[in-house]
């Protein structure tokens, strides 16, 4: 684990270092993901459903707010509602700008849960919604994730059934945009998703809250089975006929993205947590107190033991001829001691000489 954590906080300061260019590639990624995606299920305009169309729109959103996106995302889909019907593209205007009237009074800044939502139904793994959401924001999040998911169902309808829209005449695009709406807002799929979303998300955001030790963990597993339960439940009660490989792999993908999520925003060692007691004139204060967890990075360090030195070769011989040691006044040498040869009192000149050398060099160096 303490690996894991370390990754984290090398990933935490990498993304520091150039948050703005990260910012900018996972907008990109994000636009260019939601359009092609809008562009393979509702593709009616073929202009528009082009590949280069797609790029280059979201090269322009890459360098701005993640709402403009969401208008780039909005616009696109009404364009292939007008190819296929204008009954379909008039109960469509509506029912965005009804969306963007509560999205923008309850939801402002949730524009990335809007986009995510409909990707995630695209992807298979929509129950990653409400735990995510649940974990790392606040209640108003579900706005976007109801509009999210009124909007998936919205071009799953017209995905399945534009083949069979011929009407012509102002009563045709009446009848047209009368069962458009009809059947999208009978759709029992979709409230049964809305229902365990809303549910699951509720259980989530309530237990994660608590002071109870590994509430975040605890919150995501029941969660999970809190949704499992009302899907299941509603495929029995109102045979939607709920995909359960998609449901096992979402509720597994949501356990994953939940952990990571923990790692991120909430990783805590209970082992050192205290409860602490205070009190004022008026009340008692009963706190619990539980650390962060960190750990500490690794570093090496190198210490250099020997340090290269160069050594000077002194010929002896010539440095006794310089300096005149060992020859007299008269030019001769010095007569040893008495019981000292004359090889050892050479000797011993020479090496007084050269430790005084050494010395002085010593002495320069330092100075």
């Amino acid at each position: 684990m303490d690996g894991i954590y370390v990754l984290r906080g090398r990933l935490e300061e990498l993304y520091s270092r150039n948050s703005k260019v990260y910012d900018k590639a996972i907008r990109f990624i994000l636009a260019v993901t939601a359009f092609m995606l809008i562009n393979q299920n509702v593709g009616f305009m073929k202009l528009a459903a082009s590949p280069v169309a797609s790029v280059a729109l979201a090269v322009i959103c890459m360098f701005l707010p993640l709402m403009v996106t969401v208008v780039a995302a909005t616009a696109l889909i009404l364009l292939h509602m007008y190819s296929v019907s204008l009954g379909i593209l008039a109960v469509t205007a509506v029912l965005f700008l009804v969306m963007y009237i509560f999205y923008l009074r309850l939801a402002p800044g949730m524009a990335l849960v809007v986009l995510l939502t409909p990707l995630a139904f695209f992807l298979h793994i929509p129950y990653v919604i409400p735990v995510a959401c649940a974990l790392a924001a606040a209640p108003g999040s579900m706005v976007a994730v109801i509009c999210g998911t009124l909007v998936y169902y919205m071009m799953e309808y017209v995905k399945k059934a534009a083949a069979n829209m011929d009407g012509t005449g102002v009563k045709g695009i009446l009848t047209q945009g009368t069962e458009y709406l009809v059947k999208v807002f009978q759709n029992k799929e979709m409230w049964v998703m809305l229902a365990a979303f809303i549910i699951c998300f509720f259980i989530v955001y309530t237990i994660h809250r608590s002071s109870a030790d590994h509430a975040w963990k605890i919150a995501i597993v029941v969660g999970i089975i809190a949704n499992l339960v009302v899907v299941v439940g509603g495929d029995i009660a109102f045979g939607v006929h709920t995909s359960y490989g998609m449901l096992i792999g979402g509720s597994v993908a949501s356990l994953v993205i939940g952990l990571v999520l923990e790692m991120f925003y909430f990783s805590v060692d209970y082992a050192r947590s205290e409860k602490l007691q205070f009190e004022d004139d008026e009340y008692y204060y009963y706190v619990k107190a539980v650390p962060k967890l960190s750990v500490a990075k690794s570093e090496k360090t190198v210490k250099r033991i020997n340090e290269r030195q160069e050594t000077e070769i002194i010929n002896t011989e010539s440095v006794r001829k310089k300096s005149g040691s060992g020859v007299g006044k008269n030019g001769k040498r010095p007569a040893p001691k008495k019981g000292q040869s004359v090889k050892k009192h050479d000797m011993r000149e020479v090496n007084k000489l050269l430790l005084t050398q050494s010395l002085k060099r010593d002495l320069n160096r330092r100075n």
